[in-house]
């Protein structure tokens, strides 16, 4: 039985054989979470502009001061998904705009957020990414470092039903989402094809799956352990398939109580050791960062990957070899036997978005660039012209018929979904709850912790 379903978000008709729709929240919970983008080399981007009513084109240049908007980004890779839509729109914005320059300073996902803490008591660029998930966007907010912004403003902008729920405070708006992600693994169709193998839907079916790509040489699936937080939602994929539509209330009562001994939470833990004890990573998975880990996928060597939605624009990455690229699909988790979940339940969550700066001294302009960068036309647009997942806004006008196969599918997990997870588990808490999830899962996932300390660990770090 479908619990909530969120009507608005991506109800479209892409041709005359493909109408989509959307699954429903879990337990009515939209949440927000957060979910990176590939790594890559930092980089400075310049001259942007200032004019920016919720239907302006920006076709006209402005005039004035000279205005500097300092924008600190989580994108570093500016020629390849939301990095590449990032920078087209400063760039129109520029042109539009010639009394303004917007500065760019990008860093990938970890580096990032190092260095958000030290510009939160330093004093925050203009515009910054964020993401609306209590781990991020709590200790955020109640240092006052986010300016209010009108949420009237947004009623023409086609933002699906509770994505911004994430980003507000007592009923205050401090941001803006991006993103919906899904949980997915990526895999190459061509090679699945080629070996004779199919798209499991049962996780036994998945570990035999496994066994057999290990047996032609291959890495069953790419993992970017390293990170931490990519390990934590695969943890948060495997437990809605354990624990179903109840995967909300357990965990926010094991972050209440920090008591994360409840049978599901185990269960789910374990089957993530299994996973991993099984071989079905590649060695040195715990280690290893985002941009290896991708590239392992992308060059053959690896079957599988797994990632959110957002790394859909692989299918349009023209540095990727065109065998490879035309051929990537992609599957969700499959069901536990014995599992709550069933296959149409899925990992999903509207993801980071942008907030402009409480003590910005261009706060206006600031405001205006972000409401630029959201209008229907432009982030949502760009975005899924580029093939770069789903965004948190409707972007039924933009579809043509013509989307990569790999964003047909995605669609459709969206359309079949039955509930969605909300925030991913490691976000689900106080910012030293996700450092210690992030921090201990390499531990319980490669045998050097055991699941009964590791569930101790993150429970204490909730007190």
């Amino acid at each position: 039985m479908k619990k909530k379903i969120m009507a608005s978000l991506l109800t479209v008709a892409m041709t005359a054989s493909m109408l989509v729709g959307c699954g429903g929240s879990n337990n009515g919970k939209e949440a927000a979470g957060g979910a990176a983008a590939p790594s890559g080399d930092t980089q400075e981007a310049s001259q942007a502009g200032d004019k920016n009513e919720p239907t302006d084109t920006g076709s006209e240049a402005a005039s004035g001061d000279a205005v500097t908007i300092k924008l600190f980004s989580n994108l570093p890779d500016r020629k390849n998904g939301q990095g590449l839509v990032e920078q087209m729109i400063i760039d129109e914005y520029m042109a539009a705009n010639t009394n303004v320059t917007i500065e760019v300073e990008a860093l990938d996902e970890e580096a990032y957020k190092t260095k958000f803490k030290a510009y939160a008591m330093d004093g925050m660029p203009d515009v910054v990414s964020i993401w609306g998930q209590p781990s991020f966007l709590d200790e955020v907010l109640d240092a006052g470092v986010l300016a209010e912004l009108n949420e009237d403003d947004y009623i023409d902008y086609g933002f699906i039903a509770g994505s911004l729920d994430g980003f507000k405070k007592d009923g205050k708006l401090y941001g803006l989402p991006r993103n919906t992600d899904i949980m997915l693994f990526y895999y190459n169709q061509k090679m699945f094809e080629d070996n004779g193998w199919k798209v499991p839907t049962t996780y036994d079916e998945l570990l035999t799956l496994g066994e057999n790509i290990k047996a032609a040489g291959i890495t069953p699936i790419a993992m970017d352990g390293g990170d931490g937080w990519p390990m934590a939602c695969f943890l948060t994929d495997i437990m809605v398939k354990v624990a179903g539509t109840s995967y909300a209330d357990i965990i926010s009562n094991a972050v209440a109580t920090g008591d994360f001994t409840a049978p599901e939470i185990q269960e789910a833990t374990q089957i993530l050791v299994n996973f991993a004890d099984a071989g079905m990573f590649q060695v040195g998975y715990d280690s290893q960062d985002y941009g290896t880990t991708m590239n392992l996928f992308t060059n053959g060597q690896a079957a599988m990957y797994c990632m959110g939605s957002w790394d859909c624009s692989m299918a349009l990455n023209e540095d990727i070899a065109p065998e490879i690229r035309d051929n990537i699909r992609a599957f969700t988790m499959p069901v536990v036997d014995g599992g709550k979940g069933g296959a149409n339940d899925i990992a999903a969550w509207n993801g980071g978005g942008y907030a402009v700066s409480a003590n910005s001294a261009v706060q206006a302009e600031a405001i205006k660039f972000l409401n630029y960068m959201y209008q229907p036309d432009k982030l949502s647009k760009y975005g899924w012209e580029n093939g770069v997942g789903m965004s948190a806004q409707d972007q039924t006008p933009y579809l043509t018929g013509n989307e990569t196969d790999l964003q047909k599918q995605v669609m459709d997990i969206m359309k079949n979904a039955s509930s969605i997870s909300g925030t991913p588990i490691n976000d689900c808490g106080p910012s030293a709850f996700k450092t210690a999830i992030e921090s201990e899962i390499q531990g319980v996932s490669n045998g050097s912790t055991s699941v009964d300390d590791f569930l101790a660990a993150i429970g204490a770090a909730c007190e």
